[in-house]
């Protein structure tokens, strides 16, 4: 087995209990972490035995989920708590702005200690995409986005995704900002095309970019867009040194995490109008700043065929010296799980924090 000081590869898992497959690829030393669908949950109980079975193959694991509330939320059965889309708390703020602000640190809080409770160390939460509306319909450009938005203002969705980052901190989770620099203003649905903004970047960097930049000393990590800035570069955001490097490390200082969207979605497949595989996808995002990269949905697709193919493609790309573990990236993977003991589910549902915090959910 090869010896990596970089673990990058954050992969999933075919049902709710781990197959001999599973392990074999959680115990590889390219994969860092694991992230959860609806599928992988039948109660807590299973959840939380889950995890533990996962934590037992890798003690170091990092669990993630996309909990963000309202139609993205992953667990929402047997007593995990339906939280707000993001936009139900803008809608507070323009009627009562330190209403809205308690609504968004008690859902983070709420969110992080029931998924902490199950033994899952992240969500990939706040989405800092911009509510753009369509001048003609009113409605979001963004089809994809929506709801998942706090706001069309920058001022509303930071000032909020920070009251929400702090509920999360609250609970000894960290945060993950979504989509950088700004998935709001294109109507394609990434999952399935390759979204092209066509605006300059002073007018991103004016409008979608400023959430990232507020918060750019609070967020534990981010999540670049699988979108093409056309004026920017011919890359995806993903897939761009320009947007990774010059702009978030170097022009907003940003020191946290980078995760790539997901590999498998069709406009991962796709870098400068020419198809790529799994690995080569991984390789160009670790190249240009991703210090993590996720494949999802693919342990079904043919005995997770893909999977196996990423890890034995990053593997053989590090033997010939096409790709360099970076010591930087494993540190900054290794910051996301957290280093507090959870409180189980018998003693959340007697914490007056935890209790408090529910009732000011709008």
């Amino acid at each position: 087995m090869i010896e990596t000081l970089h673990a990058p590869v954050i992969l999933d898992i075919a049902g709710t209990t781990l197959t001999a497959d599973d392990r074999r690829r959680l115990s590889h030393p390219l994969t860092g972490g694991m992230i959860l669908f609806a599928r992988h949950f039948e109660s807590r109980a299973q959840l939380t035995a889950l995890c533990a079975e996962a934590k037992s193959v890798r003690p170091d694991l990092l669990i993630a989920v996309d909990q963000e509330g309202g139609r993205v939320q992953r667990f929402r059965t047997d007593g995990f708590t339906a939280l707000p889309a993001m936009r139900t708390l803008g809608e507070l703020w323009m009627e009562d702005a330190m209403r809205a602000v308690q609504a968004a640190t008690a859902t983070g809080l709420v969110l992080a200690l029931e998924l902490r409770a199950c033994g899952v160390d992240m969500s990939f939460a706040p989405v800092l995409d911009l509510d753009h509306q369509d001048d003609a319909t009113r409605q979001s450009v963004s089809p994809v986005i929506g709801s998942r938005s706090f706001h069309a203002d920058p001022r509303v969705v930071s000032l909020l995704a920070q009251s929400l980052i702090q509920g999360l901190a609250l609970a000894g989770m960290g945060s993950c900002g979504k989509h950088f620099p700004g998935h709001g203003f294109v109507s394609v649905d990434s999952h399935v095309g390759v979204p092209v903004d066509t605006r300059s970047l002073k007018a991103i960097l004016a409008q979608d970019v400023r959430p990232f930049e507020w918060l750019s000393l609070s967020l534990s990590a981010v999540m670049p867009a699988h979108v093409i800035y056309r004026k920017v570069d011919s890359r995806p955001a993903g897939f761009s040194r320009r947007w990774l490097q010059d702009i978030l490390r170097d022009r907003l200082g940003f020191a946290g995490a980078v995760f790539s969207d997901d590999l498998g979605m069709a406009a991962a497949r796709v870098i400068e109008g020419r198809p790529v595989g799994y690995t080569e996808a991984a390789l160009a995002a670790l190249e240009a700043g991703c210090d993590l990269v996720l494949l999802c949905n693919q342990s079904l697709e043919h005995g997770g065929r893909a999977i196996d193919e990423l890890l034995d493609g990053l593997t053989e790309a590090m033997a010939q010296g096409a790709w360099t573990p970076a010591i930087d990236s494993e540190a900054r993977r290794a910051a996301l799980v957290p280093q507090s003991a959870p409180l189980t589910w018998d003693e959340l549902m007697l914490a007056p924090r935890y209790l408090e915090a529910l009732a000011r959910l709008p």
